[in-house]
């Protein structure tokens, strides 16, 4: 998967959005959002994104979707086409609409072809997420939450999507639907040979999912490595809190990890490391900007934003 093409990428990326204004109207202070990501997305692989709430996920899944722009740095797709399954199934179907057409909502804006070949092409998608042919005239309310996902599945199928960014796909959903939900995308993208971005604060649905994962703090990315690499052996002490919080029966503790679990404010960005704050580890050198690094654990491609826990800094 590390040989594989990029399907697209961002360059140094900031989002900030206006908070406050003059006499006159003009901006004069700012949310920053994004503070500097940049990551690649690889044909064929589940690229997770953590953190917690406010870090930037959903900021970042906007700007993927052509939401929001960039303040600053590059966003390029690289011609992929991309989709959306959103948190909550049920705000995001149309509750006016059957089921076939809503699987082709997508399809129908462009008016691509007509009303029968377009119903065929829903049964065809109904059948690949696990629904039944009686489904396709029924409306959003007479499903149970796993199936309404399955239907906004398939309506981000039906656009032939390189990319899928997945928004907390299953947290809306019973325990016992998550596996199912779960298990079937990965299906979907072995045999349509799909990329998914995954955000997520659930750490053991990324652990399952994914092939790579990027860790966010305060809108930048903090670790990135192979989920496998990542989760053995965290480098970034902001990592190591997040596996931490993490339920699991007869694991250790994990020295150094910090106990103030308040993530500060993002309209006045600390200085230096963002995390120095609440890290345990803080020391000189940490009120200087950290650049991501290659991890000490010697792995290829496992990186971190932290000048303790990294062989050198990129230059």
């Amino acid at each position: 998967m590390s040989n594989a093409p990029t399907a697209l990428s961002l360059d140094d990326v900031h989002v900030r959005f206006p908070v406050a204004a003059d006499w006159r109207g003009r901006p004069n202070r700012y949310a920053h959002a994004l503070n500097g990501v940049t990551l690649n997305v690889r044909k064929g692989e589940t690229l997770g994104i953590v953190g917690e709430s406010g870090c930037g996920k959903t900021t970042l899944a906007n700007l993927l979707m052509g939401l929001v722009k960039p303040t600053r740095g590059c966003f390029d797709r690289g011609g992929a086409s991309l989709q959306i399954v959103f948190q909550d199934p049920q705000s995001s179907l149309d509750p006016r609409l059957p089921v076939w057409k809503l699987i082709m909502e997508p399809v129908m804006v462009n008016r691509r072809s007509g009303s029968r070949a377009l119903r065929a092409q829903a049964a065809v998608l109904a059948q690949q997420v696990g629904l039944r042919p009686e489904h396709l005239d029924r409306y959003p309310h007479e499903f149970s939450g796993g199936q309404r996902q399955r239907i906004a599945i398939a309506r981000a199928l039906s656009a032939e999507p390189d990319v899928i960014v997945l928004d907390e796909p299953t947290s809306a959903l019973d325990i016992s639907v998550q596996a199912q939900i779960l298990n079937l995308l990965q299906e979907l993208r072995a045999e349509r040979l799909l990329s998914y971005v995954l955000i997520s604060h659930n750490v053991s649905v990324v652990r399952h999912m994914c092939d790579r994962v990027a860790v966010m703090y305060l809108g930048q990315i903090v670790e990135i490595g192979a989920a496998l690499d990542v989760f053995a052996a965290p480098a970034h002490p902001y990592t190591r809190l997040l596996l931490e919080s993490v339920p699991r029966i007869g694991a250790p503790f994990l020295e150094g990890v910090p106990q103030d679990t308040e993530l500060p404010g993002n309209r006045h960005l600390p200085q230096g490391c963002f995390f120095r704050s609440r890290c345990p580890l803080a020391t000189a050198g940490c009120e200087l900007p950290q650049a991501m690094a290659e991890a000490g654990d010697s792995v290829v491609g496992h990186k971190c934003r932290c000048h303790v826990r990294c062989k050198k800094e990129e230059r």
